[in-house]
C-alpha cells in the first residue's frame, strides 16, 4: 500500500518513545498498544528513532532493531518516518537498514559534531540519502545558525521533501520558506505549543511526543489548525500545556522523562530514561504531572479500560 507522503508530512509526526525492560534492554513490543492507540486516533505518521525515542542514548545496533521492529508493527497502516544520524558511517548504516525495513522516509538529525560546516552538512545529507537508495528525506533543523542560504543549499538536494523546524524563530522560518522550493513541507518541530506560531508563517503539521499519552488531543489540535481556527487550537493547547512545561524543565532534560512517567501512570510501563536524561521526575514535577493527567480525565480513561478488561 502506498501512502501520500506529502499529506503525512503536513499531518502529525508522532515521535514514539523507546521502551526498555527491567534489565534496561530495548523492549519494542511494549510499543504495540501505544502505537495502536495513536494510529486509531488518526496520527498521520509514526516516527521511530526520534529524540523522544532517546535516539542519542541508543547504540546504532539498538536503533537498527527499533526501526525493524516498529516497521513490522506499523505494517501498511501508515507511512513510517525513520530517524537517522550520528557519525556519517553510523548514519549511512541506519539509513540503509531503515530503507530495507520498509520506512517511507528518513528524518535526518542535524549533526551534533562540534565541527560542522554548512557545506559539510550538505555532503552528509547527500551521502545518507544515497545510502537509503534515495528514500525521501525530512531534514531536522534544531539550529538555524547556518542561515537561509545554508538551509536552501540543503533543501536543493534531491529527495528533500520536508524540513522539521525545531528552532523558536518563526520569522527565520518564513524567510526559509520563501527562499526554498515551494513543494517542500515545513513541519513545526517544537510540538503542539509552537504549532500556531509556525502555521501563521506557512508551516504545516507538527511533531508530537504527546501522542504517546493523549493522541486524541494532538489530532484535535491539528484539525483546528488545518481549519484555520486558531482560537480553538489555542484553547486545546492551553489544556495540555502543563505537560509540555514539565518536559521543558531542566534544560529540556525532562522531555522524555515526562512522557515515560505519564505512560507509567497510565499503566503502560516503558521503563525509565537513560542518562543523561533526568530520571525520575522530582516530587514537584510528578505532582504537576498527576494533576495534568487527572484534570484531563486521562487517569479516568485508564480506570475505564481496566474495568472492561
Amino acid at each position: 500500500m502506498t501512502h501520500d507522503l506529502d499529506r503525512a508530512l503536513g499531518g502529525i509526526s508522532g515521535i514514539l518513545v523507546t521502551p526498555y525492560d527491567a534489565k534496561g534492554e530495548i523492549a519494542p513490543d511494549r510499543l504495540a498498544p501505544i502505537l495502536d492507540r495513536a494510529l486509531g486516533a488518526g496520527v498521520h505518521m509514526p516516527v521511530v528513532n526520534g529524540n523522544t525515542g532517546e535516539f542519542y542514548a541508543l547504540t546504532t545496533e539498538e536503533a537498527c532493531t527499533m526501526v525493524r521492529e516498529v516497521a513490522a508493527m506499523v505494517g501498511d497502516r501508515a507511512p513510517l518516518l525513520a530517524g537517522v544520524g550520528r557519525g556519517i558511517r553510523d548514519a549511512c548504516l541506519l539509513a540503509e537498514t531503515s530503507a530495507r525495513a520498509g520506512a517511507s522516509a528518513l528524518m535526518i538529525h542535524q549533526p551534533p559534531d562540534p565541527f560542522v560546516a554548512p557545506r559539510g552538512t550538505v555532503d552528509y545529507v547527500r551521502a545518507v540519502s544515497e545510502a537509503a537508495g534515495g528514500l525521501p528525506v525530512m531534514l531536522y533543523l534544531r539550529n538555524d545558525a547556518i542561515g537561509t542560504d545554508g538551509i536552501r543549499a540543503l533543501c536543493d538536494l534531491p529527495g528533500v521533501k520536508g524540513v522539521k523546524w525545531a528552532t523558536p524563530n518563526p520569522m527565520r522560518l518564513a524567510a526559509a520558506i520563501e527562499a526554498c522550493d515551494p513543494s517542500i513541507t515545513w513541519v513545526g518541530g517544537l510540538a503542539e505549543v509552537w504549532a500556531p506560531s509556525f502555521y501563521a508563517v506557512g508551516a504545516r503539521g507538527f511533531t508530537s511526543g504527546l501522542i504517546n499519552v493523549w493522541p486524541e488531543r494532538s489530532v484535535a489540535i491539528h484539525a483546528a489548525l488545518e481549519g484555520g481556527d486558531f482560537a480553538e487550537a489555542n484553547r486545546l493547547i492551553a489544556e495540555m500545556r502543563a505537560f509540555e512545561d514539565i518536559r521543558a524543565e531542566e534544560l529540556n532534560g525532562t522531555n522524555v522523562t515526562g512522557v515515560k512517567a505519564a505512560l507509567m501512570a497510565l499503566g503502560q510501563d516503558c521503563g525509565p530514561t537513560r542518562p543523561p536524561s533526568a530520571w525520575p521526575l522530582s516530587d514537584a514535577q510528578q505532582e504537576k504531572l498527576q494533576d495534568f493527567l487527572a484534570a484531563n480525565g486521562l487517569l479516568q480513561s485508564k480506570a475505564k479500560e481496566h474495568s472492561h478488561a
